[in-house]
This record gives structure tokens, sequence and C-alpha cells, in this order.
């Protein structure tokens, strides 16, 4: 599959003629031909003892799986300093995502930190202020916990219409891990809060200096402190050596390379925190402090860069499903372009603001299909269509995006990034 990301120029709000989709019954497959030279001849690999146990002592995938690895946007942002790369959805699989593909979202590069010189200052309104060493850090209690970890502006490209050809740019702003770190509430109550405090102000230690407010409500609710993702150290572009873990809500509250957090009265930089958590709607309004992210939903495979390779017969649907606002419940996928919706088999963890992974087996006939699906979640919230979330959002905002995606698959089983009205 090609690696270029130019946009796609046309809106293609296509109708549904013609495109019928396939029957939802799993057959038997079929005995493969084989290739009997492939079994009998004996391959190099048998023939030749392979690497030692020393010889790589940090473990790295297969040279067969070079291709799997985090992609750029270049004509997206004057420069990679300040800039995103995405996350390799369509080659994954399960819930969890390896370190070393977790997406990047910087505003100054990389920053790379000692931790032996690294400080976290706890201060404001609170009766003693501290400053902890990561030794200090090592002695609180700690937990784990998996979250999803999502852009605000995820899926933004889309708002005005099918742009990027590959659920790795239209959905890649995103991962999920374990977390091990200290309850945030832990902290303030070690430095102990003043009665009269309702924020918090956060800074991370990169060259930016970015800071956000957030309130003390929900850092005393579910924020941690992290120091771990998926049991080793964080990665340096996930914030080594210190991350806050917001779950359930964007990422860009989810400060790397901690430093500062501050207790105060109000939000910090009330001009610029009122725009940044603004979502400008249709008819003027604004959704004011848009934390929270919606129910959503997206079929990894088939997609445009993970097409049906195979012929007509058993096919495997899957995606990734996920809410900031509760437990997921269910997932419905759809093959004719939402006519007709089937419930989605949940698989793997269910775990409160992490991803959940759906499949479909269905036996695909070689005829044209439109591929969507479709979260609910625990709060009875249903992920909206595209054009229901316009009517209500209108196309001003980049963010927030939540609305479901269509993939057009062909008789080829090439897929498509398309809109359907």
């Amino acid at each position: 599959m090609e690696e270029r990301n130019t946009p796609k120029s046309v809106s293609r709000r296509t109708a549904l003629g013609g495109m019928i989709a396939a029957g939802a019954a799993v057959s038997t497959p079929a005995a493969a031909a084989g290739d009997d030279a492939a079994i009998t001849t004996i391959q190099p690999w048998r023939q030749e003892l392979g690497r030692g146990v020393d010889a790589m002592p940090y473990g790295l995938p297969s040279a067969y799986e070079k291709s799997v690895h985090r992609r750029n946007v270049s004509w997206l942002t004057a420069d990679t300093y300040s800039s995103v790369n995405f996350t390799p959805l369509h080659d994954l699989d399960g819930v969890i995502t390896p370190n070393g593909l977790c997406f990047e979202r910087n505003h100054s590069g990389v920053a790379l930190i000692d931790p032996a010189r690294h400080r976290l200052m706890l201060h404001g309104l609170v009766k003693t202020p501290l400053v902890f060493t990561m030794a200090d850090l090592m002695r609180f209690p700690r937990q784990n916990r998996t979250c999803f970890l999502e852009c605000a502006a995820n899926s933004g490209m889309e708002w005005r219409g099918a742009q990027m050809n590959g659920v790795q740019f239209t959905h890649g702003m995103i991962h999920n891990v374990m977390y091990t770190g200290i309850p945030l509430r832990v902290l303030l109550a070690a430095a102990g809060v003043r009665p009269s405090a309702k924020w918090l102000l956060l800074e991370g230690a990169d060259a930016a200096g970015m800071t956000r407010s957030l309130p003390l409500k929900k850092a005393l609710d579910d924020c941690m402190v992290a120091f771990r993702m998926n049991g080793e150290a964080l990665r340096a572009e996930q914030g080594y050596p210190l991350r806050l873990v917001v779950p359930g809500w964007e990422g860009n509250l989810w400060i790397k390379w901690l430093r500062r957090i501050e207790v105060g009265d109000k939000p910090w930089h009330h001009r610029e925190e009122t725009s940044k958590y603004t979502d400008l709607m249709s008819d003027g309004r604004a959704r004011r402090f848009t934390w929270q992210m919606d129910a959503k939903s997206v079929i990894t495979s088939p997609s445009p860069q993970a097409p049906i390779v195979h012929r007509p017969g058993p096919t495997i649907l899957t995606g990734i499903a996920w809410s900031g606002r509760g437990a997921l419940s269910r997932v419905d996928v759809s093959l004719d372009g939402g006519r007709n919706w089937q419930i989605a088999r949940l698989s793997g963890p269910a775990d409160t603001f992490a991803l959940r992974r759906f499949y479909l087996e269905f036996d695909w006939d070689g005829r044209p299909m439109l591929l969507q699906s479709r979260a609910h979640d625990s709060t009875g919230y249903v992920q909206p269509t595209k054009d229901r979330l316009r009517a209500i959002r209108g196309e001003n905002s980049t963010y927030h995006n939540n609305g479901i995606q269509t993939w057009a698959v062909n008789k080829n089983g090439e897929v498509e990034n398309v809109e359907i009205s």
C-alpha cells in the first residue's frame, strides 16, 4: 500500500446506489490449495542457527514487520518539532498499543530528561509546598490502570468531508496502554489542599513549557502521575520520566514531562483556556470546557490500508471502540451503509475509559460493501452519524469529531474513505 498522505480533495458524498452488502452467515473455510513446494522445500531458516539470546538485549519486531510504524503527514505542519504522528491502527489487533507505536503530539520536540535531576513541585493553595525527586515518588503507593489517550483533534480533518484515505490518519491520534503511577489525590493529600482550591495548573518540562488547567474535582477523582507504561518506563516521547493521566478526557490535558502542579481557585490563562476548550457550533453558540471524549468507534480492517486480499468467502472484520463518558457497552456493525445493523462481538478486557476490540465474522460474496461501526456506552449515548453531528455543531471546529466512519469496499477488496447521505 502506498504511504502517500495526499488529502482527498473531493467530498465523496455518494449515494448508496449499487452498494449491496455481503451476507452475514459464517461458512466453513474451504480447503486451501497450498503451495506444495513451500511445504517440501527445506527453507534457509531450517538450515542455520539463529541469533543467540545475547545478540539483542532489547527485543525488536521481526524484520518482516518493518512497515508497521508511526507515520506523520508532511504537509500538516511547518516542521516536525511541533507536530503529530499517527498510530498504525490497521496493523494492530487486541487492545494494548505497543509502546513504540503510540502516537506522538509534541510542541517543541521530545524532551530528553535525566531522571536524577528531574523534580516535581507541588505548591499554591496547599498547607505544605513540596518538591519530589523521582526517588521520593517511588515510595508512594502506586496503581495500574489501562486507559485510552485520544487527541481532541483526532478525526478533525474529516469535519468537512472525507479527506485522509487511511484509518491511521483519520483515527490514529489514539493509543491504549496500561499506566503505572501514583493517584494524584495521594500527592495532593501529602501537601494538604486548602478548602478554597478548585483548579490545578499543570506544567511540563519541555522547551514549550506546556501548561494546562484542570478542575480539582477531576484530579481528586481518577487522575494519576504515571512513570511506567505497559510495564516499562515511559518512552521519552510519552513524557519520561513523569506524565499526567486524565482518564476519559482529551489528550492535551495529559501533560508530559510533568514538573509542576500549582493549586489555585480559578483556571489560569483564562482567555487562552476559554479559547482552547471551546467548540463553536452552527448557531453561533459555543460548547465550553469540552474535555470529555464522546463514544466513538472505527473499523480498522478492512480499511484503506488493510484491503481484503483473499477471494470471497470467510472474512474477519475488526475494529476498536471507546468512550470517555462511561463503559463501552455495545458496538453495531453495518455492511450496507447503515441500512441494517448487526451486534459485533466484543473481546478482551472491559475496562472503563479503555479501548474495546470488536469483531464480526461473515461470508463476503464479492459484492461491494459500505462498512460502518456504531458505539454505545453505559450512559445510553450512541455514536452519531457525521451529518447529525454537523447539524448540531456545524463545521467550524477541528476537534471532537466522533461521527460514524464509512469505508467503501469494491469488488476487488480495495477500500476507500467515503461519506454517504
